[in-house]
């Protein structure tokens, strides 16, 4: 049976997509088997390519406050687990950075998961983790964000990037009503 060292060790020589990947694989990822929270989002940016440290980044400032977390909190609690659908850099495309690589999330998060018996709540950030993760996926991001209950497996988030700014303005429910209950629902989960 394998264990979850060996599995991260497995993940860091991963080559699976090596010829794709503009800057050379470098997958980004941060997982305990303690974790209470899972937080699956796109794939990690440039700058967090360049610094190997996950949500290094101004979206990962958002997220962190979403979280009310500080940066030391975030990065050493060993409660909290990040796996993106893709762990490597996928390079930039035309209106941001290319979508995760396909490959990453079936070769990976099953395996993963089983490591991780403890997680109670993962947050899916974005349209990629939500389409992977949900039934439904047919349903705009902003439908499976407003509709949820806060009490289930999954919490859907939009990505905290800068890039989306208009949706947030476009939709101040989701700092009115949503952001308290997923705030409420982590201070009772980290207190547990």
């Amino acid at each position: 049976m394998e264990t979850l060292s060996q599995l991260l060790q497995e993940v860091a020589r991963c080559r699976i997509c090596h010829a794709s990947l503009p800057c050379g694989p470098r997958p980004v990822l941060s997982v305990d088997a303690a974790a209470r929270l899972l937080i699956i989002g796109q794939a990690p940016g440039s700058k967090v390519h360049d610094t190997g440290i996950a949500w290094n980044d101004a979206s990962g400032d958002r997220l962190r406050s979403w979280l009310q977390m500080d940066r030391e909190q975030f990065y050493s609690d060993r409660r909290l687990a990040i796996m993106p659908m893709g762990f490597c850099y996928p390079g930039k495309g035309s209106s941001g950075d290319l979508p995760p690589r396909p490959e990453c999330a079936p070769q990976w998060h099953a395996r993963l998961l089983r490591q991780l018996p403890n997680v109670a709540l993962t947050l899916l950030i974005g349209q990629y983790a939500q389409q992977y993760y949900l039934e439904g996926k047919r349903r705009s991001l902003t439908e499976r964000v407003r509709s949820q209950r806060v009490d289930g497996e999954f919490f859907c988030l939009p990505h905290p990037s800068p890039r989306n700014i208009r949706w947030f303005r476009q939709n101040p429910w989701f700092d009115l009503e949503l952001l308290p209950a997923l705030q409420s629902r982590l201070n009772q989960l980290l207190d547990e």
